[in-house]
């Protein structure tokens, strides 16, 4: 994920993640084969639940250069659209994000999704996108000029919340966490019940993300076709055949 000479910009909402992550990269560049350094940015969108200012104390006690960025577009979202949507809001972020880091001079953006987040995303693009895909835990912006990270991708966010407690990290919540009949919340609560029977189904869930069978799916592209009697040309995704399937 980190290269020698990259300048590794960590996002840091202000929660357990964020806070485990750069600890996690402060100590890896300290033994790392590869020279980098780190950075962290805070995007302030109207949503934080306590004051920020612990935050960046915290980060400069590290001995890393934190920028806090108000993002004035979403609170003019906020104020204007005050029930707006996770995508919405994902979207004014990403922008705010490359703005930033662009700014810093940094080449890689580190995010502090765990292993939950990459199950959860999993299962929600699955159940109501129609689509096997999930974080990816590498990835490049949309115009290539960031390489986006998620360290964490197989830490369990019990190891993230352990550590922040052990620390006495200034945690600040954001407003949307509060928010209750989420499908992300839904889908918590469903891991938590499952889990007291199954106790390592998150753990068996990335472990299938990393050992796909695509020609035991309903994907015709990469159906065998010896088998199909050969599959056309332009032969496009189930979603496209079926879309029976797809419907409302």
């Amino acid at each position: 994920m980190i290269r020698d000479g990259d300048r590794v910009a960590v996002a840091f909402s202000g929660g357990k993640d964020s806070f485990t992550l750069l600890e996690a990269l402060l100590l890896l560049a300290r033994r790392a084969p590869v020279r980098f350094t780190v950075c962290a940015f805070t995007i302030e969108q109207g949503k934080f639940l306590r004051p920020i200012e612990p935050l960046g104390e915290w980060v400069r006690s590290r001995g890393v250069d934190w920028t806090y960025y108000r993002d004035n577009a979403s609170h003019r979202l906020l104020d204007e659209q005050p029930e707006h949507g996770c995508d919405l809001c994902s979207r004014y972020r990403r922008r705010a994000v490359y703005e930033v880091v662009r700014s810093l001079g940094a080449n890689t953006i580190a995010f502090g999704h765990t292993g939950d987040d990459f199950v959860e995303s999993f299962l929600r693009n699955a159940m109501f996108t129609g689509r096997l895909s999930a974080l990816p835990p590498v990835t490049l912006s949309s115009n290539g000029d960031f390489r986006l990270i998620r360290p964490l991708c197989f830490v369990k966010e019990e190891i993230t919340r352990a550590w922040a407690e052990q620390s006495g990290a200034p945690i600040v919540p954001c407003g949307c966490s509060q928010k209750t009949g989420t499908v992300r919340g839904k889908l918590r609560d469903l891991f938590a019940d499952l889990e007291r029977e199954h106790p390592h189904l998150r753990e068996t869930m990335l472990s299938a993300m990393g050992n796909l069978q695509p020609g035991r799916l309903l994907d015709p592209r990469f159906l065998d076709p010896a088998l199909t009697g050969g599959a056309p040309p332009e032969a496009k995704a189930a979603e496209e055949l079926f879309p029976i399937f797809m419907e409302p």
